[in-house]
């Protein structure tokens, strides 16, 4: 990887890490359901301005059904799995669970694409998961089954992101390829229709008590612009260059930078286990971006970078 690699790795962490600031203002006041509608929505309209202003071509190269599935599997689901989850565990738990992407890559790549799981891997996995568990703090609580539904949930979406890393490296790259922001345009589009009969229904029968004032709104913004449309850009343009599993490891750095966040606009304290778990995240990015032995190739089979 180069250094610009890093770079935009580390960016998108930041962005990523930030939507949990915008989250705590906006999902309490109009529920986890509309904030996920008007996320895509704002995030496809964002885009759609973005690309009209670049007068970036619109031929999508027989891609934009693809690029609208991608956005089912890569927002629609995972947005709405997340927001049932965030009514029934603790935020850590969720934070914890959304740590789970890589080594759902991993799996998926292993079961379906043909990806070799070197032992590298598996512990750069391994070490990034204990990073997070450490850095998240999170104390036990009683098993149940509304914890097991939202276990689960959290991991439907996890493997909804695995998957999207290699459909879209299927569906996009090895086709040619397409301008990054197109593929966000098109995702976006894909998960806005998914999710649109969804928050009809709720609005109609269960609409939020209120809809909040102009800072909801303005963080609903930042949320949909800055952390959903801006950062698939990079994402998928991420993709393209160091392949998907190197770009889900993004998810152990979403958490150290969300701590970061809390400590400089919410004035949370830094314990020691964030130390730790910042050293492990540190670990589990070294062995599972560094180049180390190189598996042999699956015959017949391109490996994924």
């Amino acid at each position: 990887m180069k250094p610009s690699d890093y770079a935009r790795l580390f960016l998108l962490a930041a962005i990523w890490g930030g939507s949990f600031l915008f989250m705590r203002i906006v999902a309490p006041v109009l529920g986890a359901l509309p904030t996920a509608f008007f996320r895509v929505l704002l995030s496809s309209l964002g885009l759609v301005v973005i690309l009209a202003a670049l007068r970036q071509s619109w031929d999508f190269k027989n891609k934009f059904g693809a690029a609208l599935a991608l956005g089912v599997i890569n927002s629609g689901v995972p947005f709405l799995m997340y927001g049932l989850a965030a009514s029934l565990l603790p935020a850590g738990y969720s934070a914890i669970f959304n740590a789970t992407t890589p080594l759902m890559g991993v799996v998926i790549g292993a079961l379906f694409f043909g990806e070799a799981i070197s032992v590298r891997k598996g512990l750069g996995v391994a070490a990034g998961l204990a990073g997070v568990a450490l850095l998240a703090a999170v104390g036990p609580i009683a098993f149940s089954a509304a914890i097991l539904l939202g276990a689960l949930a959290c991991l439907v979406a996890t493997a909804c992101y695995g998957m999207a890393g290699f459909l879209t490296k299927r569906w996009i790259t090895e086709r040619g390829g397409l301008d990054p922001k197109l593929v966000a345009c098109g995702s976006q589009l894909g998960a806005c229709l998914v999710l649109m009969p969804f928050f009809g229904v709720s609005a109609a029968f269960s609409p939020p008590a209120s809809w909040g004032g102009d800072m909801v709104w303005l963080a609903l913004a930042a949320l949909g612009l800055i952390c959903t449309a801006w950062a698939y850009i990079i994402y998928f343009r991420l993709i393209a260059d160091i392949g998907p599993l190197r770009s889900l490891t993004v998810t152990f750095l979403i958490p150290p930078f969300g701590v970061l966040w809390g400590v400089l606009f919410l004035g949370e304290q830094i314990s020691w286990a964030h130390l730790g778990g910042g050293s492990l995240i540190a670990l589990a990015l070294w062995l599972v971006l560094g180049q180390g032995a190189q598996p042999a190739a699956v015959p017949g089979r391109t490996p994924v970078r």
